[in-house]
């Protein structure tokens, strides 16, 4: 790991006193890892604990590399997961050190007393700007100070972005933490300019225009969203949308906040407000698919939203189409991103088709005439010798190629003759690496830059070096669309474009290939006399559609083309010979490979033996801080940035300034006047504003001081005093309120606020319920997605069962998320149940027998009907439960620990020792007794026997009503004939 820049000193100076507790606000790529991981050296030592919590999994592998390259090897970071066990982490809490711990684990570590909280030296807290009210790490940090009120806690951020939203957040996740002091580190702040300031990159922008096409589409997209955009305003005026423009919609957030605008109103808006939404984020990816995916893949996913907009998943019609999609702008967007493709003409010369018997030798000498070569079939009329013979007739590829490919061959070509001619002025050995490092922003768009450097023609012109991948490309998205039409006639739904990077993708090649050559023998073994048909292309689609229409897009006519035109691909691929189509080249790591050709061990070592980093290119995608070891490793010389990211940018600042005598020559490419230039700008304005607002805050921030004895000591005098209790002279119990909580259910946030609202939490693995409220009264809490799931699976239905057997009062609690509407159900799916006259709709007979499903009323009807002593608690929100389960427990004892644990548990030792294995197995038989209740069952009756001569009222008292009536008729059933009998 490099030397800290003298601002990581500053800031690990500030924030190390164990005493102090401090929130760190970093600007993104400015190395956050580097100051956590130096922090964390300092407290590395047996005789402190200190907790790293909310890291990911992939964070924790990284920063305990970086441990151990600064020192921290013995024992260094451990990490506790779900799969160790309690015994297991309870030794590891006792040995001390640095330890990475899940948010849920440690909850309930705490509250069982597996882990020392008071001897915790401190708390490292991760992403702090995701900590709320609802958090756990807010929960935890509560039940920390409770035993610990001298350990520090840490909280880091490098995104100020998101702490910007709502009312004074800084001072909420301040609150939340319990911290005191903030440290904010801007960009701009003189500190970092200072120590960046001395040793600078020299960057080169390259700023490649879009061609006319994509400039054309560019602006299509852009008039898309924002018609899209003044629909969705004009659709919802009670809703504050003036911050929603077209600059905003390029952020991938965007759509989510408009989600989050509507979710109070979301199901009162019909559908389509919500297909608008849709679009919103469907034109986003288009904008970035133009510059980023070739033109064969940007055409065939415009092909596959035609295809989802006429067409559901079932083959019928679909109602609601993408209103951008009928506009002129759209049909300019379908238009011109096939001609980037190809254009279909008509074939020239082409003699009328007549359907003839000829003999096959006498067809061959024709052809051999006329000065055909190749196999049997119609070839390609088409009078350019220059198309491969695999291309239909009439097909003239087009096959636009990214401006920025030819930039970046350029661009590497510079580079190779520079480092040849540092190479021929240095004598010594120059510093740093010369493998170039190109970054970009996904591993789809390394895959493609991969591919075009593999295939790469540099005697080609300019704009044309990476014809020859483009044609392979051409040829799997001829066999796609040819597949597409066998899938349309089996019944098979769309499915999109392979990108060629799949090893799949060969068995989809070698199936294709055994077709063509079935077809192959079997019109070698067919009859010498055959009906052959002259002019390339079959006779049922000999014609071509038109393709440019002036008037808006049809998209049912489309989508008809569409499919004519993979009919048409189909079939001229079976009249092809399997020679030209047995073999398809896959990309495997970036180099193309032909697997068909079983060299492929020795391919792979050609291209993957040591080679001199001069000759070495590494494709990689941006990451997060770990990019920065990645640098330090490398040390390249020569940086490409395929496109914009700011804090890869910050990345290469501090990687130069830590590296004194190191030479850096940065290229930073950029679409001029594109979305992308846009969103780089905008990007860097909103990072501004972000740290305005946070230092403006900070200025502001309330004083606060601490509280000697504590909430809970007040919390105490005010349960132990109570005026209505004979005017407070009488002492109330002192016993805590308790609540026993399923650990699963530390998932949700209800734990959090029952804890917060002055109630003791015991977790426990419960066989029966979510809360144990007392002894009598058991609570099954379930969302409104969990509910459908549970009323589909049937798990609600035993659930209510164990419920009802067990406890006296069983609660069914139905909770609503707070931010959204408290509906069950959609007001604009309520066509789907009643018909506008009113009445339900006859069920026809043969009909469907989807539109008599019942809906989720009525499911919860018949479950009370069949567990009538089921009680139903509606919650707005987790702070409306909190409030509902302490009114609840309001004059009533406290549950047993013990006695909780126990019901349900299908624990053979509680029955006795003396159990009849054989009567046991029996049991088990019986409807309505089941593995959950069968020691139930045993521990109320002394024996089968004893069982049959209960009567119904008895047994249903047992099991329940509607499985004590199937138990009890089961056992009775012949006791009736047999009375006639008598």
């Amino acid at each position: 790991m490099s030397t800290l820049l003298s601002f990581h000193a500053a800031i690990c100076a500030k924030i190390v006193d164990p005493v102090q507790n401090d929130l760190l606000i970093l600007a993104p790529g400015l190395g956050l890892r580097r100051v956590l991981c130096a922090l964390m050296k300092t407290y590395d030592d047996k005789k402190n604990l200190v907790l790293l919590l909310n890291a990911t999994p992939e964070e924790e592998s990284e920063i305990g590399e970086e441990l151990s390259l600064i020192g921290c090897r013995k024992p260094g970071l451990r990490t506790v997961g779900y799969e160790t066990g309690s015994k297991e982490r309870q030794e590891i809490y006792k040995q001390g050190g640095l330890i990475s711990v899940t948010s849920r684990i440690l909850v309930v570590d705490i509250l069982q007393s597996d882990i020392p909280t008071h001897l915790i030296t401190g708390l490292l807290i991760l992403h702090a700007e995701k900590v709320t009210a609802l958090a756990l790490e807010a929960f935890i940090v509560r039940l920390y100070r409770q035993k610990n009120k001298d350990g520090f806690l840490k909280a880091f951020t490098d995104e100020p972005e998101h702490i910007t939203s709502g009312f004074a957040p800084l001072n909420s996740i301040m609150k939340e933490l319990q911290l005191k002091r903030v440290h904010i580190y801007a960009r701009f702040q003189a500190d970092v300019q200072d120590s960046l300031k001395r040793r600078r990159a020299d960057y080169v922008e390259v700023s490649p225009g879009m061609t006319k096409a994509m400039e054309d589409i560019h602006h299509a997209v852009i008039e898309c969203m924002t018609l899209t955009l003044a629909e969705l305003k004009r659709s919802n005026t009670a809703i504050d949308l003036d911050d929603f423009n077209v600059e905003n919609a390029y952020f991938r957030s965007f759509e989510l906040v408009v989600r989050k605008q509507l979710d109070s109103v979301w199901h009162k808006v019909g559908p389509r407000t919500k297909q608008l939404v849709n679009d919103l984020g469907t034109l986003r990816r288009l904008l970035h698919y133009l510059l980023t995916y070739d033109a064969l893949q940007f055409h065939s996913y415009l092909e596959t939203l035609i295809a989802a907009n006429t067409t559901t998943q079932t083959g019928g019609a679909r109602q609601h189409q993408s209103p951008w999609m009928v506009t002129n702008a759209g049909h300019i967007i379908f238009d011109v991103a096939k001609k980037r493709c190809y254009v279909m003409n008509e074939v020239k010369g082409a003699r009328a088709r007549h359907v003839i018997d000829v003999d096959e030798d006498a067809w061959d000498a024709l052809d051999e005439i006329e000065g055909r070569v190749g196999g049997p079939g119609p070839k390609n009329d088409s009078t350019d010798t220059k198309f491969p013979p695999w291309i239909p007739a009439g097909m003239e590829p087009i096959l636009e190629e990214l401006p920025k490919w030819s930039y970046l061959a350029e661009i590497l070509q510079e580079i190779e003759g520079e480092i040849v001619r540092q190479e021929s002025i240095v004598n010594e050995q120059p510093s740093g690496s010369n493998t170039v490092l190109v970054m970009s922003s996904s591993t789809r768009i390394c895959s493609l830059i991969t591919e075009f450097l593999s295939s790469l023609d540099p005697t080609a012109p300019r704009g044309a070096e990476g014809r020859d991948m483009m044609l392979q490309k051409l040829r799997l998205y001829l066999w796609w669309k040819g597949k597409l039409s066998e899938r349309k006639r089996d019944g098979k739904s769309h499915f999109q474009m392979p990108d060629g990077r799949h090893r799949d993708l060969h068995q989809e090649s070698q199936s294709l290939s055994e077709a063509l050559k079935r077809k192959d023998k079997e019109r070698a073994d067919r009859v010498a006399s055959r009906r052959r048909v002259r002019g390339g292309v079959p006779s049922s689609n000999t014609s071509s559609r038109p393709v440019v229409k002036s008037e808006p897009v049809d998209l049912v006519r489309m989508d008809g083309e569409i499919l004519d035109e993979a009919h048409t691909f189909a079939d001229f691929l079976t009249t092809q010979s399997a020679h030209d189509w047995e073999i398809l080249p896959v990309s495997v790591g970036g180099v193309v490979v032909d697997l068909a050709s079983g060299d492929v061990m020795s391919e792979f070592d050609d291209q993957f033996g040591l080679l001199p980093p001069e000759q070495t290119v590494l494709v990689r995608a941006f990451s997060d801080d770990s990019d920065d070891r990645m640098l330090a490793e490398i040390q390249p010389k020569f940086i490409v940035m395929f496109e914009p990211n700011m804090a890869f940018i910050r990345r290469i600042e501090v990687y130069r300034a830590t590296h004194p005598g190191l030479a850096v020559r940065v290229y930073h490419m950029t679409y001029a006047n594109s979305c992308e230039e846009h969103k780089f700008l905008a990007g860097m304005r909103r990072e501004k504003e972000s740290f305005e607002r946070l230092i403006k805050e900070h200025a502001s921030l309330p004083l606060t001081f601490d509280d000697p004895y504590g909430s809970s000591h007040t919390d105490a005098l005010v349960k132990t005093i109570s005026t209505r209790a004979a005017g407070g002279r009488r002492d109330l119990s002192k016993e805590p309120s308790r609540v026993i909580i399923d650990v699963r259910e530390f998932r949700s946030t209800l734990p959090s606020l029952l804890h917060a609202a002055g109630l003791e939490i015991i977790p426990a693995t419960l066989t029966v319920g979510d809360y144990i409220l007392s002894p009598d009264m058991c609570v099954e809490r379930k969302s409104l997605s969990d509910l459908i799931a549970s009323f589909t699976s049937g798990r609600l239905y035993t659930q209510c069962e164990l419920m009802s057997v067990h406890y006296k009062q069983p609660i069914l609690l139905i909770e609503f998320d707070e931010d959204k509407a408290f509906s069950l159900e959609i007001v604009s799916d309520f066509k789907s149940y009643v018909k506008p006259t009113g009445k339900y709709p006859a069920k026809k007979p043969g009909s469907d027998s989807s539109s008599a499903v019942p809906s989720l009323q009525s499911k919860i009807v018949l479950l009370l009907l069949q567990f009538p002593r089921v009680r139903i608690i509606w919650a707005s929100s987790s702070y409306e439960t909190a409030d509902i389960f302490k009114d609840l427990k309001h004059n009533n004892a406290e549950p047993d620990t013990k006695r909780a644990i126990a019901i349900g548990v299908d624990d053979e030792s509680e029955a006795g020792a003396g159990i009849n294995a054989s009567a046991e197995e029996l049991l088990r038989c019986l409807p309505g007794i089941t593995a959950k209740n069968v020691h139930y069952v045993m521990s109320r009756v002394r024996s089968v026997r004893e069982l049959c001569e209960l009567s119904l009222v008895q047994v249903q008292a047992i099991l329940g009503a509607e499985p004590g009536k199937k138990c009890w008729d089961f056992m009775h059933q012949g006791e009736k004939p047999a009375t006639s009998h008598t």
